[in-house]
């Protein structure tokens, strides 16, 4: 008999995700296992459960989804289960926390192609900015931009040491060269944005970030990405199907909005899990693998 395929979800937090269990059933596996509350500590325990109760066959029917909402943490897990694996007994592995790493990928991936095609210009070439760079998709957003060379900066709306202390760590755990600042005041916005070409906007959903009049001040703007599908738009202008909408001001900016992003990740998403369940050899996936394929999606 076959084996069936299952995907044993580990989740830090007291539930897990409705749209992730939505996804994983949609791609085609069988089986879905959730746990909740679940421990660093736990990890080498439950992936060693998981792989050797199953054959060689089995094993290739058999994957791991790690979420939550600490992107850090869920770094942290992953490479935990690699450690508890050795062959035969390999199995891919997810990591996916908060959707971070595919909405974050699908963002940038849809920054980067509107400013090749309307401004000719490479990611390495600009100054970013990620509003709402805090949290788990702004980080991830900032991450993945400084990687494919953006000089890109975390900002923060309450603290300066926030911002900070995030840029460090993943400074340190990615190899990346992000940098933090804090905006909270209108005014202290419009500075910050005056020369930035790429304005990445992954803050709280149904807050508007900048307004018309603040947008204004950021005269390089090239392209403008809001991932906010709640309204108000975080971003002045953009509307949440927009896919690539000339900006009142700054004239020339290209703004993109979050259902269009959303479209994106959600195709990032699936082809990930898919590769989990569809796989002849073990794959490890994160925000990497993410940003590649939406590169590959837009």
């Amino acid at each position: 008999m076959p084996k069936r395929s299952i995907l044993h979800m580990f989740d830090p937090m007291p539930n897990n995700s409705p749209f992730d269990i939505n996804m994983a059933l949609d791609t085609g596996f069988d089986v879905l296992m959730p746990y909740s509350n679940v421990k660093l500590e736990s990890i080498h325990g439950l992936t060693q459960d998981a792989i050797f109760s199953r054959s060689p066959s089995g094993i290739k029917r058999t994957s791991l989804f790690i979420g939550g909402r600490d992107m850090g943490l869920a770094m942290d897990m992953m490479n935990a289960a690699k450690q508890a694996m050795f062959p035969p007994f390999q199995i891919s592995v997810l990591a996916d926390p908060s959707g971070a790493f595919t909405t974050a990928a699908a963002l940038v991936a849809c920054v980067e192609k509107q400013l090749k095609e309307k401004h000719n210009k490479e990611l390495k070439d600009c100054k970013a900015l990620v509003f709402g760079g805090t949290g788990p998709v702004g980080i991830a957003t900032g991450v993945i931009a400084s990687l494919a060379g953006a000089d890109t900066c975390l900002v923060d709306h309450m603290s300066i040491d926030t911002a900070n202390d995030a840029a460090k760590e993943y400074n340190r755990r990615c190899q990346s060269t992000l940098s933090g600042a804090m905006a909270g005041s209108d005014e202290e916005k419009s500075a910050l944005i005056a020369e930035a070409e790429i304005i990445f906007c992954t803050a709280k959903a149904g807050i508007q970030v900048l307004s018309a009049d603040v947008l204004a001040h950021a005269k390089q703007l090239k392209v403008a990405g809001d991932v906010n599908a709640v309204p108000p738009a975080g971003i002045a202008g953009i509307g949440s199907n927009d896919a690539s909408i000339a900006l009142a001001s700054p004239v020339g900016a290209i703004g993109i909005g979050a259902l269009a992003i959303g479209n994106i990740k959600y195709k990032v998403q699936h082809k990930l899990l898919e590769l989990c369940l569809s796989s002849e050899k073990p794959v490890y996936l994160d925000f990497r693998e993410a940003f590649s394929e939406a590169q590959k999606i837009v």
